[in-house]
């Protein structure tokens, strides 16, 4: 578990050095690179000939329709809602049965509580010690050398 743990690390640590080094080379190349040529103006555009348009058809008349007249019928009168009083006083609740004292309940009593065992003492081995020099890694990755050169007779 460890392992993994310090292996995790690792990765994460290379991964990092090497996107920093991509990084700092472009920061370089970009300080490295001259200024930019000055922007050239753009193109003034030429203006348009106004175009003019023909006058619209003048619209036609039409003759008036007549309409015969609409028919009156009588709208029957809206019915007009009840005047009802708004009473001032509310009505008296309906009296509810409450007894004055309640009958005290009884209970069983509570059962006894189980006594708890007692734990023995145990003497503990002393704690390994945390190893202070960091392990040496291998400068020569055997998975990024080249393979063995074969001799053929």
């Amino acid at each position: 578990m460890a392992a993994s743990r310090y292996s995790f690390l690792l990765y994460l640590i290379v991964a990092l050095s090497l996107s920093s080094i991509s990084t700092s080379t472009a920061a370089r190349r970009l300080l490295d690179t001259a200024a930019p040529p000055p922007v050239l103006p753009l193109p003034t555009i030429p203006t348009l000939p106004q175009a003019t348009l023909p006058p619209l058809p003048a619209m036609p008349t039409f003759p008036q329709a007549t309409l015969p007249p609409m028919p009156t019928t009588q709208v029957p009168p809206l019915p007009t809602i009840p005047y009802m009083p708004i009473p001032t006083t509310m009505p008296p609740l309906p009296s509810t049965q409450i007894p004055s004292s309640l009958p005290k309940p009884t209970l069983p009593p509570m059962p006894s509580m189980p006594t708890i065992p007692t734990i023995p003492k145990v003497a503990l081995p002393p704690l390994s010690t945390i190893p202070t020099t960091i392990p040496s890694i291998p400068t020569t990755i055997p998975f990024l050398s080249p393979p063995p050169a074969t001799t053929s007779p």
